[in-house]
């Protein structure tokens, strides 16, 4: 019996990546998938790309009618949380509430209401604990360069506007070499997490801009914090994956003394209502139309934290993504094995605790 996936619309404003780009889809319909694909105005790939490869279509949100009760629904984002039904296919998506995060007992309530079953992409996961697939370098390379436009509409005494995204890396890379020509000076950054995959895109973006670097990894944050070294710098980028307490990497008493050259701070992890935050001084995300925000009591300190920074490059960061995740996902004809039968068994897990 064939695998049927239903690669739903994304719900998310300007989320335009995609977890099955069309190439992609075209490798498991010669391996005897079954796929239907939803309209989706905002996806980055146009709906005849899959029509072309052998991709049955559908209307976007139709899987909540029409998708057979076997159907695999594969989607990017979580749903929005005005919607309530409860949810009986199997979803393979990011929930964002394993950790606790603001309103996870309500997103799992669904699954266990309709007899579903979650497959957070984020928990998808090897024998060794590893994630099979992220787009953690994206997060980092998109992060790093928003944090720069942030500084550099500082400059200029301006405040950064809505954002739109780039068809290509090169594209973004040249835009902001040409705004920082024109500036007399260039930012100091510190990048906690340089050597994680997240890290290593921040630090990419950063030196293909000629920026100077304070790259802190494991070795540096052994002390641990809050460290006054971020206040010497003009942009903090965060890109740490954190799964369990942690002293803070920085305060809002450090803020609040007004110290040092800090203007710009990019969560990259993005996770202000986890309990393992290691920057516990925001409490709400910002978004494209409204990349930053200015902390209270903070010198003007300037916060990014988009939680898909990776639609600023969707082309690629799906491309990428989705190349890392084909392995396990031409398994999941076995879906109660290995990475699958781990994830599902996390759903359960952390379901038995709402």
């Amino acid at each position: 019996m064939s695998v049927h996936l239903w690669l739903r619309a994304e719900t998310k404003p300007m989320e335009e990546r995609t977890a099955l780009p069309p190439q992609h889809a075209q490798k498991l319909l010669k391996a005897g998938f079954k796929i239907t694909v939803e309209h989706c105005s905002q996806r980055i790939f146009d709906i005849e790309s899959y029509r072309s490869v052998g991709c049955e279509i559908a209307q976007a949100h139709s899987w909540k009618e029409s998708a057979p009760s076997d159907a695999i629904i594969l989607g990017l984002k979580e749903f929005a949380p005005e919607v309530t039904f409860p949810l009986t296919h199997k979803h393979i998506q990011f929930a964002h509430a394993y950790k606790e995060q603001q309103g996870w007992q309500d997103v799992l309530s669904r699954f266990t209401r309709g007899d579903g079953t979650l497959y957070d992409i984020e928990f998808l996961v090897n024998d060794k604990g590893q994630r099979v697939a992220a787009f953690g370098y994206w997060a980092g390379y998109s992060g790093c360069a928003v944090s720069i436009m942030t500084w550099i509409a500082k400059q200029k005494g301006e405040t950064l506007g809505p954002l739109s995204s780039y068809e290509n890396r090169d594209l973004m890379v040249d835009d902001l070499k040409a705004q920082l020509s024109g500036l007399e000076t260039k930012p100091r950054i510190i990048i906690i997490g340089a050597k994680g995959r997240c890290g290593s895109g921040a630090l990419d973006l950063a030196n293909a801009l000629d920026i100077d670097v304070s790259p802190w990894d494991a070795e540096e944050t052994a002390k641990g914090g809050p460290f006054e070294e971020i206040l010497e710098h003009n942009i903090f980028v965060n890109c740490v994956f954190i799964q369990k307490m942690i002293p803070p990497f920085i305060t809002k008493e450090m803020l609040a003394q007004k110290r040092g050259n800090l203007e710009v701070i990019c969560d990259v992890s993005c996770d202000p209502f986890g309990a393992y935050n290691p920057l516990p001084i925001y409490t709400q995300c910002t978004h494209f139309d409204n990349p930053s925000i200015i902390l209270e009591n903070s010198a003007q300190v300037s916060l990014v934290a988009i939680d898909h920074l990776p639609s600023l490059l969707p082309k690629e960061s799906s491309e990428d993504f989705c190349t890392q995740l084909m392995p396990t996902l031409l398994e999941i004809t076995d879906i109660d094995a290995g990475v699958w039968g781990r994830a599902k068994q996390t759903f359960l897990n952390k379901s038995a605790n709402i």
